[in-house]
């Protein structure tokens, strides 16, 4: 089977908002479901972004969602439920995938396989997470905990469940595996770094070409309608202010670094190194991006935003989850034929800041090809919606920057890795 051409052809999210759990009035998103929140954004991709290329609903052949917290609000019905509220035509075929931080890019690579193996041509991808209304902690997930329970037949110990399960800890655990590769200060100046690199390109207007305002209600009054069109985590810092804040996670003392002392001379304290100054915060948003068979795009008169060259996938110790990006890239890098050094552009997630320097230290990637407009630290992290962005906002830079390769990465919970090799054919 020969494979078709895919090209991304258009890209549009929400701003991201900071969610807020226990004060959801505090997070501008915090009256609007998910599915109403991608709904709306579906809806509005078509009238304002699609419209003028002459695509309409019933031109999709195949629809993807990704949701990290498939649970209560996050229910998609296996993917048909946005499709009902954005008003898609009945016979539109949808699929709910859950690859947790990287749901909504294996949305699109299924999508992109299918126009690929000449089975759809056109397809239409998104992902969705609200960090407020369906938080991490909800009631509506219940782990196996027999795999923790000594006397049960389905005791797992080789799997690490606790840590595993607590993403502070999968950092702290990958920067102690990691040593000496960076340090504390890496982190927080990787994470100051995002914060006002964001900040700079929100003022000179650049976000501006891939966010669509969706409206919300001022924080603490959900009374008083306000547009969001900016992402609300990002604020200036300094490393002086990030710091001094408050650490989240708590050390492994790994045996092979010295255990307590060696950590504690290390360290210069027994803490741990993840602080909400070198992670993402919690934040509620949705993406969307349409991929099309490169000889019907050019039927309709089409430019692609880019081409899709290779992807990649990967699975790790899931206690250590951040290594995920390594192996993902080296398989898309070597179904492309390319190497690192080709790569000219990164989005590599920075769940944790920790994640991006691991991945950057292994490829030896240079910290001005790496979230050049700023990243995750403070756009924004709402879990399953990530890995459309990504790619989406890298094939703007490539664009902007006459660039030709990125790669797209992230990190995922259970211990995963998902990886989007883009080219710009105007390069």
């Amino acid at each position: 089977m020969d494979l078709k051409e895919v090209w991304l052809i258009d890209y549009a999210r929400t701003a991201f908002s900071r969610s807020r759990p226990k004060q959801p009035e505090r997070d501008v998103f915090g009256a609007i479901r998910s599915d109403e929140l991608l709904a709306t954004l579906l809806t509005k991709f078509f009238d304002q972004k699609l419209a003028d290329k002459g695509i309409e609903k019933k031109d999709i052949d195949e629809f993807t969602v990704g949701t990290a917290m498939g649970v209560y609000e996050n229910w998609t019905y296996g993917g048909r439920l946005p499709l009902f509220l954005a008003e898609f035509p009945i016979e539109t075929s949808a699929l709910f995938v859950d690859r947790q931080c990287g749901s909504a890019g294996s949305g699109m690579h299924v999508g992109i396989m299918e126009i690929m193996t000449g089975y759809s041509k056109i397809c239409l991808s998104s992902g969705v997470e609200h960090m407020t209304r369906v938080d991490m902690q909800n009631t509506h997930v219940n782990p196996n905990l027999k795999m923790i329970n000594k006397k049960s037949e389905w005791y797992r110990p080789q799997y690490d469940l606790l840590t595993t399960i607590n993403m502070l800890q999968t950092a702290q655990k990958l920067y102690e595996e990691e040593v000496p590769a960076f340090t504390k200060e890496d982190l927080d100046n990787l994470g100051v770094r995002a914060h006002n690199l964001t900040v700079a390109n929100q003022e000179a207007g650049w976000f501006k070409g891939e966010i669509i305002p969706i409206e919300g209600h001022v924080e603490g009054n959900v009374e008083e309608p306000l547009m969001v069109d900016r992402d609300m985590a990002a604020r200036k810092s300094t490393l002086e202010s990030v710091a001094g804040l408050r650490r989240l996670s708590k050390p492994f003392f790994l045996k092979k670094n010295g255990g307590r002392a060696g950590y504690k001379e290390r360290e210069g304290t027994t803490e741990g190194v993840i602080t909400a100054g070198n992670s993402s915060p919690l934040n509620a948003g949705a993406t969307v991006c349409l991929t099309m068979e490169a000889e019907e795009a050019k039927k309709r008169g089409l430019e692609p935003m880019a081409k899709i060259v290779s992807m990649g996938w990967a699975g790790v110790d899931p206690s250590v989850m951040g290594r995920g990006p390594v192996p993902a890239t080296e398989m898309a890098l070597k179904n492309a034929g390319l190497t690192a050094d080709d790569i000219d552009f990164w989005e590599i997630n920075e769940a944790f800041c920790v994640v991006a320097l691991n991945c950057m230290n292994h490829f030896n990637i240079p910290e001005e090809k790496v979230n050049v407009m700023g990243g995750s630290t403070a756009i924004g992290h709402p879990l399953g919606s990530t890995m459309v962005r990504l790619p989406g906002t890298l094939a703007r830079i490539l664009k902007d920057k006459k660039a030709k390769y990125g790669i797209a990465t992230a990190c995922c919970g259970g211990g995963q890795g998902v990886t989007t090799l883009i080219e710009n054919p105007d390069a």
